[in-house]
């Protein structure tokens, strides 16, 4: 059928303007209306970019849910939300789909700001079980109308270990809730452990349903005097033999029930078995298995790589409902553009290995997003993919590190914040030589607030032990990871921002620098710019933005937040009427908070005037990252201007 075609007889999802339009159609209707919302978000995503395999997975799921549920009285947890545009589409925000990410639309997550059946923003892995157990809880207590919680959790969600202690509470406390394992084998990339291997084997045997009581009662009844005998062998061996027959009994064993494998693209079958659990007054767990990428046949079809290709979908990369047709090779061959940090670090990572034998890559389910992905093809052995569980990966470098490695933990700065306890106690404060890797730093663009890497200065700068450090272009980077795997002296974090580099040549030999070393990379009068990592090259654009208006300014690169350069930073106060730190993290305890604490603690805060550029004290929303830095005043324009209000200009205003 073409999308013509489909078109014409599309009609359903047009009459749903919220849930409670679903609650009145047929098991075949809803069926349909999956498909039209699989439709809808294939050609839609396909045409403006955004989150796509996942979301074409849970089309029926979503249809199913609700269809049985009275959202958002009932609460529907998605976990991670980067699977919830069906959900989107069918709360009332279907003719908005279109704008999703883009700057002032709808969020790429779940947004308890954006819509009253977002129960929970989803930009981290693994919450949904927690939530869902302490929202039922306040209604059991009283707090909360009474009403069904259902938590949506995949299975690469599952790895995360914050899951694990929530279904041992909901056991524990015995709250009834609904727990969906979407289980389609994936998260971005392949899942990886044991926890994924007992998935693979459950999915793959979908007779073997709900198993703890049917198959006692099994045992029990085989003929010939059998079933008596196994009555008298005795607690323990039924047990082993049910383990050994038995799906979903690590479920049951935690006072979970369970039900599975359920086919998550049939609505009828998702509707008798969610249905029959909503019912149960305990907790239980739905096992559906989904297609990533399903009724797209790149993705669908491609196996493994073409879901993980198909994990999220460019802007106009779908034509028809089809991949679209390569661009051809134009005539004129244009200048390559400058290469992503993310993968400049990971080729530097794997000549590093290749240098050191005792040198590992680690990653929490991130291997292409951390560029680790390169060192896993070339040099697998040294490569390690914990799935998404970063406290696990920290404790892990930390007992690599305690064997003589040197483990590097490639992990976004957005995802360290989770493991920050191991941080502290495991790897601070027996000062183990762990280096962190930290991509995505600064502001990331259509990911919004859950993504982007705004703290990580200002909660790591506090610790002792550690050193933290920025490099202002792809050449100082991979020095940096040079000077990180050499250090011997404790913990050492380095932070660089997603997108293109500046450019630069990129040295054939790296060089392990100066720790605690600025550098000044022109020199002026009156007014010094002060930059860490990407606030480098943001001030060396103010600074020929201010010389074209007679203000010659003296730009200098700290390169390192802890420990400081006191020297360079004394000098820039002592010869500049005014010294600017710049920075794209936050202002409060961060890079410029540093440079401030030092002026005071040395009296010499009264001998310049400092002004601090960064994020403000708010969560940035989601948009290209271009809006988002004019938002927040992180432009040459905007900086010029506050030096020139500051101190004038000696050919006038800036304009």
């Amino acid at each position: 059928m073409s999308p013509k075609d489909s078109d014409e007889r599309t009609s359903l999802l047009d009459k749903i303007d919220g849930p409670a339009d679903l609650h009145g159609l047929s098991d075949k209707e809803l069926q349909q209306l999956a498909q039209e919302v699989r439709e809808l978000i294939i050609d839609t995503i396909g045409e403006v970019g955004g989150h796509f395999g996942a979301n074409l997975g849970t089309c029926e799921l979503a249809v199913t849910l609700h269809s049985l549920l009275d959202s958002p009285r009932d609460k529907i947890l998605w976990d991670v939300g980067h699977q919830a545009y069906p959900h989107k589409v069918l709360t009332g925000r279907r003719d908005r789909l279109k704008t999703i990410r883009k700057y002032g639309g709808l969020a790429p997550f779940c947004s308890i700001g954006e819509s009253e059946h977002d129960i929970m923003g989803a930009g981290h892995a693994s919450t949904s079980v927690s939530y869902a157990v302490g929202i039922k809880e306040a209604m059991r207590q009283g707090f909360e109308p009474d009403g069904k919680v259902v938590a949506v959790i995949g299975d690469g969600a599952l790895t995360g270990g914050v899951a694990f202690e929530a279904l041992h509470n909901a056991g524990g406390l015995d709250v009834p809730i609904v727990i969906v394992l979407n289980d389609n084998g994936m998260s971005i990339a392949p899942n990886v452990g044991a926890l994924s291997r007992y998935f693979n084997r459950i999915r793959f045997q979908p007779d073997l349903y709900r198993a703890r009581e049917a198959v006692e009662t099994g045992l029990t009844k085989i003929p010939a005097g059998i079933g008596e005998r196994f009555e008298r062998l005795g607690p323990q061996l039924k047990e082993s033999i049910k383990a050994f027959w038995a799906p979903g009994l690590f479920f049951e064993e935690l006072d979970l029930a369970y039900v599975g494998v359920v086919d998550g693209h049939d609505v009828s079958a998702l509707r008798k078995s969610v249905g029959e659990a909503l019912k149960a007054d305990r907790p239980v767990v739905v096992h559906i298995k989904t297609v990533k990428g399903k009724g797209f046949a790149p993705a669908e079809e491609g196996g493994l790589e073409g879901m993980e290709k198909w994990h999220a979908a460019k802007p106009a990369s779908i034509v028809n409902r089809k991949a679209a047709p390569k661009s051809p090779v134009p005539d004129k061959v244009e200048a390559a553009p400058p290469p992503q940090y993310t993968a400049v670090f990971g080729r530097a990572l794997v000549e590093e290995c290749r240098r050191d034998e005792r040198i590992v890559g680690i990653t929490a389910a991130m291997n292409s997003g951390t560029g680790l992905n390169i060192l896993q093809e070339e040099i697998p052995e040294r490569y390690y993919d914990v799935g998404i569980a970063e406290q696990h990966a920290v404790l892990f470098a930390a007992g690599l590190a305690l064997g003589e490695m040197k483990p590097v933990a490639a992990i976004y700065s957005t995802f360290l914040q989770r493991a920050y306890d191991q941080i502290v106690h495991d790897v601070c404060l027996q000062k183990l030589n762990v280096v962190f890797a930290m991509d995505r730093a600064g502001l990331v663009g259509d990911d919004g607030p859950t993504h982007h890497g705004a703290f990580d200065i200002a909660y790591l700068r506090c610790l002792p032990n550690i050193v933290l450090m920025a490099p202002r272009d792809e050449a100082m980077l991979v020095d940096m990871l040079r000077t990180a795997v050499t250090w011997d002296d404790g913990p050492i974090a380095l932070r660089y921002p997603r997108g293109e580099a500046e450019g630069v040549p990129i040295p054939s030999k790296p060089r392990a620098i100066d720790v605690g070393r600025g550098e000044i990379l022109r020199e002026g009068d009156r007014v010094a710019l002060l930059g860490y990592g990407y606030g480098v090259p943001l001030a060396l654009r103010t600074a020929a933005l201010l010389e074209e208006h007679d203000v010659d300014v003296t730009v200098a690169d700290a390169r390192f937040a802890k420990p400081l350069d006191a020297e360079l930073i004394s000098t820039l106060a002592a010869e500049h009427e005014l010294v600017m730190t710049i920075e794209d993290s936050v202002l409060h305890g961060g890079f410029g908070s540093a440079v401030a604490e030092h002026l005071v603690d040395r009296d010499l805060a009264s001998n310049v005037r400092l002004l601090r550029a960064g994020l403000p004290d708010r969560y940035v929303t989601h948009g290209k990252p271009t809006l988002l830095h004019q938002e927040v005043g992180l432009t040459p324009d905007a900086l010029a201007e506050r030096v020139v209000q500051a101190v004038g200009s000696r050919s006038g205003a800036l304009v």
